[in-house]
């Protein structure tokens, strides 16, 4: 990849690269347990650096933990079979940063909650009187899926091929959601 030539370039791949180390940072040690200093040394810049981009270690957390939104036009199916995807692979950092932080810091179960909330409306959308709630079981469900791999590491969700996500992973969590959800990719 090319330096960056500009100054506003270099300042705004700075901040990126700051974001991503923050993002790791937070990843692996929580709101809590992570410092300016930790973040800046990932990042390879100095501490002030950080605050001069951020503001602060709480401002910059809010940024990190940002999920991205979803605006695909995908059916219920689709996108339940993406997100499982995601979730069964490599977190990325940002999600891991809020789902370790999400019980201890306000911003991130702000965060998380919003963003759950959101994935349920958008389940729910068009569905009969039980729907929202099928839809936020299922968004429970997921998101104890990605505690149980990727945090707890219970050994049963540790190795799942791809004949056991076909064959029991992804009916399960789309069965809460009933009948007129198609399982076919």
């Amino acid at each position: 990849m090319d330096e960056p030539k500009t100054r506003a370039a270099k300042r705004a791949a700075t901040a990126q690269q700051i974001l991503e180390a923050a993002q790791d940072e937070f990843g692996e040690h929580g709101l809590e347990g992570s410092t300016v200093r930790g973040i800046a040394h990932r990042a390879g810049v100095d501490p002030s650096l950080v605050i001069q981009h951020y503001g602060s270690k709480n401002d910059l957390f809010a940024i990190a933990i940002r999920l991205p939104r979803d605006s695909t036009g995908h059916d219920v199916a689709e996108h339940l079979f993406d997100v499982l995807d995601v979730r069964l692979g490599e977190l990325p950092a940002e999600t891991r940063a809020l789902v370790r932080s999400m019980l201890t810091a306000p911003e991130a179960t702000a965060a998380m909650r919003e963003f759950l909330d959101e994935r349920t409306a958008n389940l729910a959308r068009g569905g009969d009187d039980d729907a929202e709630l099928r839809a936020a079981l299922t968004v429970s469900s997921i998101l104890g899926l990605t505690i149980a791999r990727h945090f707890l590491k219970l050994d049963a969700l540790a190795e799942i091929s791809e004949e056991q996500v076909e064959n029991t992973v992804r009916p399960w969590i789309t069965a809460a959601l009933g009948d007129d959800v198609d399982l076919s990719r």
